[in-house]
């Protein structure tokens, strides 16, 4: 299976490697970081001051045939939510993760860079979670956890509990750990 991991905008091509190495070290996966892509304008919402992450799938969906995370440094949102960390298609191709509100300076905080990654890990892993068809998960530690604040993602870990683990092997998604 390939995935494809476009930047939307322009992010710190370290961070992208970092969510690129991160992917590869967890899962069986072969994984491309594509050439940033502009911003989708129709996907920014002027009275929220936010991008409509909903329109950025739909437009990731019809530029790529393969899976892809596209990832955003922009505040993104989806129906009847002030804030959305990501989005993506249940057992479909296309997700988004928005760094905006994983970077610590966001909740006016001094910058951690070890902090910072760790969320972007999970909420990646989430993402691809629902990409391969796991729902939530009620168990507060597993990455498929339903994160409403940053307080709710640092809770979490990074890794898939048992259970969906479990039903990941059953649709064939191969961990490296």
């Amino acid at each position: 299976m390939i995935l494809k991991i476009v930047p939307l905008g322009e992010i710190d091509q370290e961070i992208i490697d970092f969510i690129e190495n991160e992917i590869k070290k967890t899962f069986k996966l072969t994984v491309d970081s594509l050439f940033p892509r502009e911003i989708p304008e129709e996907a920014y919402n002027p009275f929220r001051m936010q991008y409509d992450a909903t329109k950025i799938l739909i437009w990731l969906r019809n530029k790529f045939t393969s899976k892809v995370l596209g990832i955003i440094e922009k505040d993104i949102y989806a129906d009847n939510l002030n804030f959305i960390f990501g989005e993506a298609e249940f057992n479909g191709k296309i997700a988004v993760v928005s760094l905006a509100r994983l970077n610590p300076e966001f909740y006016r905080e001094k910058f951690d860079e070890k902090l910072f990654k760790e969320r972007i890990v999970k909420e990646v892993f989430h993402e691809l979670g629902h990409l391969f068809g796991l729902e939530h998960c009620k168990n507060p530690k597993c990455v498929m956890s339903f994160s409403n604040t940053i307080l709710d993602v640092d809770r979490k870990s990074k890794y898939f509990c048992e259970s969906c683990k479990k039903k990941l092997q059953e649709k064939n998604v191969i961990f490296r750990i």
